[in-house]
């Protein structure tokens, strides 16, 4: 009885890991969106159309070539074990996903465009000792996809497009268990990787007057077959015992679909407006279950209710003049996690984004845009968590977070 309690408070803690919850979503695919908020569904005028909206790659003229950085900074604080205060922090870490695009516009109805995006990513890392260090200490994920696009333009005012996305990622969850009768704590590590999933996406642009454009995009949910392995760093007579997981696992993951409507007016010759809605679709994420090869170690299902989520973004781009144009944004994103199931692998609450850009033509063909994001979480309070960090006890405390983003793109044209 003890080696199977034992047991399952290992892997469902392992479960408990929130490497789908929206702080993993990277929505950085080209500094200029980046700078207008996110709101570029139905902007799309740079050949970041490909992720954003296939669709703009049909009122695109030419051949380009857009190669993105982005450097993210995320900041995390939690304090409790309430009624404690203690504060403990995140281990500082810089990110660095990356983005490349390609667009060509082959006639008046057909474009094409090509792009490499790391569409959900991230991770974090406590100190090995820290009060939550049963739940979490390190995770990392990473999803990277190639997709193809084909856009079509039947009237002048109207656009479709339609992508497939091949994509491959890789997963590593560790945290600490306790080892008692031993002293000192065992360290659970799971890494795992799927190196072919696939999914789609979809466009839609549509100008009814010269200043006003409507943008309609869709990314489907993508299945992940991960495969890898456990491995368990402990007593030794525990591992021999199985009260430590350890051997080759599987799990699936999906990642949720996205649906964004925007719109964008020409206020003026030199300003425009844009406003987006994005739905996510997190309540694909129900269940998180892994399986063991060795049937020694009985399966494991982790409930996770995730709820469908949302952002509502806000953009404007201002023409300086014929070399310089600059760029604000704002945007809400509502967090899809429950309270209860909230986990310090990842901190998620409701947030705030703030941005500004620039974009500057060294040449006539060449162009370098930067940007700035602050995303500020509001300070939330868990009093009813279903993570236990120590038998019963929930893991109650008080999360505060933020990040900076910062976003550098070149732009080519020919």
């Amino acid at each position: 009885m003890k080696k199977i309690f034992t047991y399952l408070v290992v892997v469902l803690s392992i479960c408990t890991t929130n490497i789908y919850s929206g702080g993993f979503q990277l929505n950085e695919h080209g500094a200029k969106a980046v700078a207008m908020g996110g709101a570029f569904t139905a902007v799309a005028n740079d050949p970041s159309a490909v992720y954003w909206n296939g669709a703009g790659l049909s009122f695109l003229r030419g051949t380009h070539f857009m190669l993105s950085t982005h450097a993210i900074q995320p900041k995390s604080t939690f304090r409790g074990v309430l009624p404690n205060v203690d504060e403990y922090k995140l281990i500082d870490q810089t990110f660095f996903p990356a983005n490349l695009f390609v667009s060509h516009y082959i006639n008046d109805q057909w474009a094409v465009g090509f792009g490499f995006t790391v569409p959900f990513g991230l991770g974090t890392k406590w100190d090995n000792e820290w009060v939550g260090r049963y739940l979490a200490v390190e995770t990392e994920l990473q999803v990277l996809t190639l997709s193809p696009v084909v856009s079509f333009r039947p009237i002048e005012q109207l656009a479709i497009s339609a992508g497939f996305v091949y994509s491959f990622a890789d997963v590593l969850i560790e945290r600490k268990n306790p080892q008692t009768p031993f002293t000192g704590d065992a360290t659970i590590r799971l890494e795992g990787d799927d190196k072919a999933a696939f999914g789609y996406n979809l466009g839609l642009m549509y100008k009814p007057i010269d200043k006003l454009t409507f943008g309609l995009s869709y990314h489907s949910q993508i299945e992940y077959d991960f495969e890898g392995t456990a491995t368990s760093t402990g007593a030794q007579q525990l591992i021999d015992a199985k009260r430590l997981p350890m051997g080759d696992i599987k799990a699936k993951l999906t990642t949720p679909f996205n649906l964004a409507f925007g719109v964008a007016y020409q206020a003026l010759d030199n300003l425009l407006l844009s406003a987006d809605f994005q739905l996510v679709g997190w309540s694909s994420y129900d269940t998180l279950a892994v399986d063991f090869v060795d049937p020694a170690y009985p399966d494991v299902a982790s409930p996770r209710m995730y709820e469908d989520s949302y952002f509502l973004r806000f953009g404007l781009d201002y023409k300086f003049n014929q070399d310089l144009s600059l760029q604000g944004g704002i945007y809400y994103d509502k967090n899809p996690v429950p309270d209860e199931y909230l986990n310090p692998s990842l901190p998620e609450t409701d947030r705030i984004g703030f941005s500004i850009g620039a974009e500057y033509k060294l040449f006539n063909n060449l162009a370098l845009r930067g940007s700035y994001l602050f995303i500020r979480g509001s300070e939330l309070r868990i009093e009813n968590s279903k993570e236990y960090y120590s038998g019963n006890s929930g893991f109650n405390g008080v999360y505060t977070t933020y990040a900076n983003v910062f976003s550098l793109s070149l732009l080519y044209s020919l």
